[in-house]
C-alpha cells in the first residue's frame, strides 16, 4: 500500500473525517504511514472548507505504534522513519515522528482524536497532537517506549506533562504501563469516554463546525498560548483576537442569525501562511 493510501479523508460540511488505513497491521507506523499522516495534515491546512478534523483508525485499533520492521532496523542502529519523504517545515517539530504528531497541533482548526482499541507508543503520541481526545472505555493506552529501551520521541515527552502533570507523566513513561479509557480520562490523558468514540467525535465536530470558523480558530490560538507565554502576552493576544473579530462579517452573521433564530451561514477562512 502506498503512502497515499495509508490515510483516508472525507470532508462533509466542514468536518474532515480522517482515518488511519492500515487495519491489517493495526495502523502501525512505518515510513509510508508517517509520510501519509504528515502529508494529510499539510493538505488539510490548506483546505479552507475544513473547520474541524476527526482523527481515528480503521480496524480494531487507533494505532499500535511502530511496526516490527522499524524495531528490527533499530537493532542495527537504523531509523526507518528518517527515509520518509516529507514536505519542508518551519515549525518546531523536525524529526519524522515528531511531525506526524505535531502536524495536528499545528492545524488552525480543532482536531478531535477518536480512540478505540490500542493507542500505544507512537500511536498515543499522535493522539496527543489532537486538541480533544474521546476514548472508548475499554481502549488500551500506553507510553510504551521504555518497554523497548526507548523514550517517547514524537513530542510526547513535552506534551504529556502539560496534560497530566509532571509526576503522572513520569509514572506513565517510566513504567510503560497500560491504562484503559476510563483511567485515561480520569488522569487527563483523554478528554472523556464514549462507547463509540468516532460517532461521538463526529457529533462534536459538527457542533463546532456550526460556530463561526474565525472565532473557533482564534479561540484555539489563544488556548494554545495559555501556560506557554507570560500573562501580559496572553492578555494582549486576547485583545488582538477580539479586536479582529468584533464587527467582522462572521461575527455580524452570528449575531444576526441568533436574533433571527436561524442557522448562521459563515464564510470560510483563508489559511494563514507560515
Amino acid at each position: 500500500m502506498s503512502a497515499e493510501q495509508r490515510v483516508r479523508v472525507e470532508v462533509v460540511e466542514g468536518v474532515a473525517d480522517v482515518r488511519l488505513a492500515r487495519p491489517e497491521k493495526r495502523n502501525a507506523l512505518d515510513p509510508a504511514m508517517f509520510e501519509a499522516i504528515v502529508r494529510t495534515g499539510e493538505q488539510l491546512r490548506h483546505d479552507p472548507s475544513v473547520r474541524v478534523v476527526v482523527l481515528s483508525g480503521e480496524g480494531p485499533d487507533f494505532c499500535a505504534g511502530l511496526d516490527f520492521g522499524s524495531f528490527r532496523a533499530m537493532a542495527g542502529g537504523e531509523r526507518l522513519s528518517a527515509s520518509a519523504q516529507l514536505p519542508p517545515t518551519s515549525g518546531p517539530a523536525r524529526a519524522t515522528g515528531q511531525r506526524a504528531a505535531w502536524v495536528w497541533a499545528e492545524l488552525e482548526v480543532p482536531v478531535i482524536a477518536a480512540i478505540h482499541g490500542n493507542a500505544l507508543g507512537g500511536g498515543l503520541q499522535i493522539a496527543l497532537g489532537a486538541d480533544i481526545r474521546i476514548v472508548a472505555p475499554d481502549a488500551r493506552l500506553s507510553v510504551l517506549e521504555t518497554r523497548w529501551g526507548l523514550v517517547p520521541d514524537m513530542t510526547g515527552s513535552q506534551v504529556l506533562p502539560e496534560l497530566v502533570g509532571r509526576d503522572v507523566a513520569k509514572e506513565l513513561t517510566l513504567t510503560g504501563r497500560f491504562v484503559d479509557g476510563e483511567e485515561a480520562a480520569a488522569l487527563g490523558l483523554c478528554t472523556r469516554t464514549a462507547p463509540d468514540p468516532h460517532a461521538a467525535g463526529i457529533e462534536l465536530a459538527r457542533e463546532i463546525a456550526a460556530r463561526s470558523p474565525h472565532a473557533v480558530r482564534a479561540a484555539k490560538r489563544l488556548l494554545d498560548l495559555a501556560g506557554r507565554v507570560d500573562l501580559a502576552t496572553g492578555f494582549a493576544a486576547e485583545q488582538t483576537e477580539i479586536g479582529a473579530l468584533i464587527g467582522s462579517p462572521n461575527q455580524i452573521e452570528a449575531v444576526t442569525a441568533g436574533f433571527e433564530k436561524r442557522p448562521p451561514v459563515y464564510e470560510d477562512v483563508a489559511p494563514r501562511e507560515r
